[in-house]
């Protein structure tokens, strides 16, 4: 586990949940930057999805985590990041492929399908699964170079 930081955003939906991940992540002495929100008021859950993602994007060795009430919205939202791999994952098993396999940098909870063991054991899975390279390697460098060819809002 060779990680700079980890992001963590949420929306109205998922600020509960938030608040314990960024505990667990702490205790694992991890550094932790909370990108909101701040309050249970009702946001727009883009706005926390993109400030994650383009937190994450900046160092190859950052991770995000994104929470919402399914954690579809801010998987669509971080997806839409040149560089970022967002996957919604609902138990370790997906959160342990989407590293093997995808590589992916940001894991997108819904803290309305997951309880709070399920995701903190989740999210484990995720920050400690390195990727395999190998094979995936080359699956993930064609996203990447499709992402060139085709994002012409480059950051």
């Amino acid at each position: 586990m060779n990680i700079s930081k980890i992001y963590i955003g949420s929306d109205h939906a998922g600020f509960g949940l938030k608040l314990i991940l960024i505990d667990y992540i702490i205790n694992m002495n991890i550094p932790c930057e909370d990108l909101g929100p701040f309050t249970e008021d009702m946001v727009d859950y883009p706005d926390y999805g993109f400030k994650v993602a383009e937190a994450v994007k900046k160092d190859n060795q950052n991770m995000g985590v994104l929470i919402c009430g399914t954690g579809v919205g801010m998987s669509i939202t971080a997806n839409k990041v040149k560089g970022i791999r967002a996957a919604l994952c609902s138990n370790p098993l997906l959160a342990k492929l989407s590293r093997e396999h995808n590589d992916a940098n940001i894991i997108c909870l819904g803290s309305r399908l997951i309880g709070t063991l399920m995701a903190i054991e989740t999210l484990n899975v995720f920050i400690n699964t390195d990727f395999l390279g190998d094979r995936h390697k080359k699956r993930i460098e064609k996203i990447t170079k499709f992402e060139g060819e085709n994002f012409k809002n480059d950051k």
